[in-house]
């Protein structure tokens, strides 16, 4: 017989003590009641897809690098992780007390440190606390806000994208302690914090609007003021491509994505309730599966190959879709959604180009146009009762009622975002500058910025190419 641990706790010697333990656990279980059983179930499901949201973290960062130049993979890398730390400590300090602590414009009832009364996991009627408008979740207060807080931080993520290779480490970190502290949870409030839109009727299951729009209108001001890299658009001439440097990242950062929003959609239940979490989780993929269709299909027609960084971005475009309308419609309508998504995204991608925006990773053509069209879905093919939504679109009869909420969010929500967040980046301009010079920009973020490569293989080239001068403003180096 073998003599390891197997072995060891199933020993003679053992059973009593063995037997004493499954008996107290007996005991402790069989005490229990359903409501307990119930609550530690939805706190399970609540956490383990939160964790799923943490790790899109890395999808993130994978899609951003590759689809940008090798000289700036360590810069690019590094904003990804480190926003994470930003997000949940100003978070936790004060922008879950504005988001959800009870209030008005804001949250201003407490919540400050997660202070303040609360009674969860007590729901409904029976709950009283400071956090009303969580009120319905029966969780726990820390398993609430880390739902939330893993949410915040992918808003952050997104405007890291938009200003890649060509903004100083420092002042997007500065813009996300601003961001994630402040502007994300006062327009999170007004949406799922108990706010004007919420008591309009305006639903946004996953985010759509709170998480994806305000991103993207965030990150196209950030473009705006940062205007767009060296070589992008010559005078008089068409823009240059400065294409990514290694699809592998794109692709292994997809899928993890594509992985993630399966924790992001479905665990907005915050309660293991089998129909509605099936019902999302379809929606979902069905959203997807036919953005990533359509958008390799389209961009093969318009362009004459199937881009693949179209497809991943035409997925990610059918998912953020699909974010706020998860809950609300039927697995039809999602591949309606879907396949909208996929034409949507590639002409996005065009229009930005042609206003001479230049957004490296294409995340405003995904987030922040399909963060509107997904808040606008709702209103045309929700489906009354879904999730207590209180009126059909207008596609199922419903008329303007939801439709008409919607659209309000869009432009209050939109108009909020954008301008608080050119207010910040201009702030930042003027005291601490938003561009690394152009030296350091044609020598690559990570050597200027980081003060390291990604590749070390490729340090002693880029000095010697460095030695022989820069080259001429609107011609694009090699890339691996």
């Amino acid at each position: 017989m073998s003599c390891g641990s197997g072995a060891f706790a199933t020993s003679p010697a053992n059973l009593p003590a063995r037997h004493e333990s499954e008996t107290a656990r007996h005991r402790y279980f069989g005490r229990l009641s359903s409501e307990d059983l119930k609550v530690a179930a939805d706190t399970a499901w609540t956490l383990l897809t939160g964790f799923l949201v943490f790790f899109m973290n890395a999808g993130f960062g994978l899609v951003e690098a590759g689809l940008c130049r090798r000289k700036n993979a360590t810069m690019i890398l590094s904003k990804n992780f480190v926003v994470f730390a930003i997000a949940t400590l100003g978070y936790y300090a004060i922008g879950f007390g504005l988001m959800f602590s009870d209030g008005g414009v804001a949250g201003t009832s407490g919540g400050w440190l997660l202070s303040g009364a609360d009674a969860s996991p007590a729901t409904g009627a029976a709950y009283r606390g400071v956090f009303g408008a969580l009120g319905w979740a029966g969780v726990p207060l820390l398993a609430k806000f880390f739902f939330q807080a893993v949410f915040c931080g992918t808003s952050a993520t997104i405007v890291s994208g938009s200003v890649n290779e060509r903004m100083k480490y420092s002042s997007f970190l500065v813009f996300s302690v601003i961001l994630t502290a402040i502007i994300y949870p006062i327009a999170g409030h007004w949406v799922w914090g108990g706010g004007f839109l919420a008591r309009a009727g305006m639903k946004d299951f996953s985010g759509s609007t709170v998480v994806h729009s305000v991103g993207g209108w965030a990150a196209l001001a950030g473009i705006v003021m940062l205007g767009p890299r060296l070589g992008r658009y010559p005078p008089g001439g068409r823009p240059v491509s400065i294409p990514g440097h290694n699809m592998g990242y794109v692709f292994a950062g997809g899928m993890i994505l594509w992985l993630g929003w399966f924790g992001f959609n479905p665990g907005s239940t915050m309660a293991v309730e089998p129909a509605a979490i099936s019902r999302i989780a379809v929606t979902t993929a069905l959203s997807s599966a036919a953005s990533t269709l359509v958008a390799t299909l389209y961009a093969w027609r318009r362009y004459g190959k199937p881009d693949f960084s179209l497809t991943v971005n035409g997925c990610l475009a059918g998912l953020v879709s699909i974010t706020a309308p998860c809950a609300f419609v039927t697995p039809g309508a999602s591949i309606v959604i879907g396949a909208v998504a996929g034409v949507t995204v590639t002409e996005a991608v065009a229009l930005f180009d042609r206003l001479r925006l230049d957004d490296p990773v294409g995340a405003t053509s995904v987030h922040l146009v399909h963060g509107i069209l997904g808040t606008i879905w709702i209103g045309l093919f929700g489906v009354k009762g879904y999730a207590g939504l209180e009126n059909d679109g207008l596609f199922r009869g419903g008329g303007f009622a939801q439709l008409g909420v919607q659209l309000e969010a869009v432009v209050t929500v939109g108009g909020f975002s954008f301008l608080t967040s050119l207010a910040a980046w201009f702030a930042i301009k003027r005291t601490m500058g938003l561009r690394v010079s152009a030296e350091h920009e044609r020598a690559g973020l990570d050597l200027s910025e980081m003060g390291m490569e990604a590749y070390p293989a490729d340090a002693l080239a880029d000095a010697a190419d460095e030695a022989a001068g820069p080259p001429p403003v609107g011609t694009i180096e090699p890339t691996a």
